[in-house]
């Protein structure tokens, strides 16, 4: 029984150890693997394994993690300040096909066949060959191509098409809490937000299980209640949700401009408003 709480008791110890490992050699062992990161990765792992199943010492087995750990960041730091030392554990970068022409000693060095090749490219979406223009296999064992001009997608800059600039998604509530700060930082009140989430049948943030103010500038909100139906918008709570807007935004203009005569029509406006809807109050509410 004790072997038992004992084995229990190394692999959460274990478990913490590698969690905390990972977040100090950072995003790198995930998003930019090469073979080398790939090797120092299992090793780490197998470690840690060691530590929670095998006869070692917590002590020896806690001081080899930590230099190999202390290691690879040393390594991450002169491959990014030394080339060399790039080249000479990640390598480079082997064209596969160049000009349309596939290159057989770039496939030779890096030991893949035809097969393995076409099945990359497909993962780009590349079915026929003669599609491609130039293809490199990169240090990270990915494909990258680029296709001929007569087979490359038309975008709006070749087209000569105007292109309306779309801002960036935020979510603005996860699991029914408001995020105010996204709010804040795209310009926009709780009051805007709350009119529109009544208008898609939602009473508030508690109702929705995820909001997001789309790239332009629309609500996208997913309420808890899939089924729930969409009731139709009242329209008096809608106008007092308006004009708390046209307030909000209102106040946000004075703080926001240098100009002093502008700040004082600003402010002056919002406590009109403020004092009208003071006196709407008891006739907007639903």
């Amino acid at each position: 029984m004790l072997q038992y709480l004992e084995i229990v008791l190394r692999s959460v110890f274990a478990f913490a150890v590698l969690l905390i490992l990972a977040r100090v050699l950072g995003k790198r062992q995930m998003a930019q693997l090469t073979f080398f990161d790939y090797i120092v990765g299992i090793t780490i792992g197998n470690m840690a394994a060691s530590l929670a199943i095998d006869d070692v010492k917590v002590s020896h087995a806690l001081l080899s993690l930590a230099l190999w750990t202390v290691l690879s960041i040393l390594m991450a730091l002169i491959q990014r300040g030394f080339y060399i030392s790039r080249v000479w554990l990640d390598g480079r970068p082997t064209v596969l096909i160049e000009g349309g022409k596939v290159m057989d000693h770039g496939l030779h060095k890096v030991r893949i066949s035809i097969e393995e090749m076409m099945l990359m490219l497909r993962g780009k979406d590349i079915f026929d060959l003669n599609e491609v223009d130039y293809a490199v296999l990169e240090v990270n064992g990915k494909i990258s191509a680029r296709k001929k001009p007569q087979y490359a997608p038309i975008t709006p800059n070749v087209s000569g098409l105007p292109v309306a600039e779309h801002g960036t998604p935020r979510m603005v509530i996860i699991d029914g809490n408001l995020m105010e700060r996204s709010l804040r930082s795209m310009g926009l009140s709780k009051e805007w937000l709350l009119g529109e989430l009544r208008k898609q049948g939602a009473e508030g943030p508690e109702d929705v299980f995820l909001a997001q103010i789309t790239s332009d500038g629309s609500v996208y909100a997913d309420l808890y209640k899939d089924n729930q139906a969409v009731s139709a918008p009242q329209d008096r709570p809608l106008v007092a949700a308006t004009l708390k807007k046209a307030q909000a935004d209102l106040e946000a203009f004075a703080l926001a401009t240098d100009n002093p005569q502008a700040k004082r029509a600003y402010a002056r406006q919002a406590a009109a408003l403020k004092k009208l809807l003071e006196q709407l109050a008891p006739y907007l509410r639903g």
